[in-house]
């Protein structure tokens, strides 16, 4: 049974296929976005609200959450336990 992770706007990723959960601050995440962006594997679940957090995916996605990093840790804690 695959577990879902809640990404924010009712927006959901399978938990298991996550392989980083960053920051979009840093230069190095924003070169990310942009090549993402250009490959046409981004994909924005921010519903229009500010970026706070990137999911970089198995599938060489990446998945724009609009919820910060600590609560999506926190979130993914949870679902190891």
């Amino acid at each position: 049974m695959v577990t879902f992770l809640r990404i924010g706007y009712g927006n959901l990723v399978a938990a298991p296929r996550v392989i980083a959960v960053v920051s979009p601050e840093s230069a190095p995440v924003r070169r990310l976005i942009a090549d993402a962006r250009d490959r046409a594997t981004l994909i924005d679940a921010t519903s229009g609200k500010k970026t706070r957090a990137v999911l970089i995916m198995d599938s060489d996605h990446l998945v724009l959450s609009a919820l910060p990093v600590e609560e999506l840790e926190k979130s993914l804690q949870e679902e190891g336990s």
